[in-house]
């Protein structure tokens, strides 16, 4: 099985009126294609700084990311857009919804961006909003849906491109434990039946329990990485 994410001894310093804050100390990590995992650890341990870095949002001091085969150190600002666009999915904890846009507008928005043909995209986001309990909903704006509904829809942006990758920081932190329960549910089963591929940055219990493996990030360094709570020290 080709490893889908390889990142290796990543650091990041932030320098702010000459004190430098090291976030990151040389942290290298891999994910196989089709798991489950969540990054945790206590505020300020780098968990959302490496989140952004896998996901070329940000780049590394030093050390070297790979993403489905694609170095991205290499990679330029256009080539850098392109294979977040078609690789990777994100989900953040504010949603980022488009406000202006409709349910299956903000859904099919990445669709858009990859010029996928428009009678595709209607199949395909008609079928994850379906798949995120949405159906019927199509039409309404965000101001029009719950916060949970909202982070369906920014679910269902992030997959109905069918990326690689999803990584998902904090998805569940501006909703309810109810909702939250459900929305890990779903993506769950997206993992199960569609084969996507999670990372989570996460203090959600709930999110651990779940997660098949558990990576713990302290003062930067990963402190711990296991199939589950009991083989983490410190969780």
């Amino acid at each position: 099985m080709s490893t889908l994410v390889k990142a290796t001894d990543i650091t990041k310093d932030y320098g702010q009126d000459g004190v430098v804050t090291h976030a990151l100390r040389g942290v290298s990590l891999s994910l196989q294609p089709g798991e489950f995992a969540a990054m945790v650890g206590p505020s300020g341990s780098g968990k959302s700084t490496l989140l952004n870095i896998i996901g070329g949002l940000d780049r590394p001091t030093s050390g070297t990311v790979e993403v489905d085969g694609q170095r991205l150190n290499d990679l330029g600002k256009s080539a850098l857009g392109e294979l977040r666009r078609d690789h990777i999915g994100f989900i953040f904890q504010s949603y980022n919804l488009l406000p202006v846009l409709t349910a299956r507008e903000n859904a099919e928005y990445v669709l858009r961006l990859q010029g996928v043909p428009a009678a595709e995209r209607r199949r395909r986001v008609t079928e994850v909003l379906a798949e995120v309990g949405l159906a019927g909903m199509e039409d309404r704006f965000p101001r029009q849906l719950s916060g949970g509904q909202q982070q369906r829809v920014a679910i269902a942006r992030a997959v109905a491109p069918e990326p690689a990758l999803v990584l998902a920081d904090e998805p569940t932190a501006n909703v309810d434990s109810k909702t939250g329960q459900s929305l890990l549910d779903l993506m769950l089963r997206l993992n199960q039946d569609k084969g996507v591929t999670f990372l989570f940055s996460t203090h959600d219990p709930a999110v651990m329990q779940r997660a098949r493996r558990l990576i713990l990030l302290k003062d930067g360094e990963v402190a711990g990485d296991g199939e589950g709570l009991e083989d983490i020290d410190g969780v």
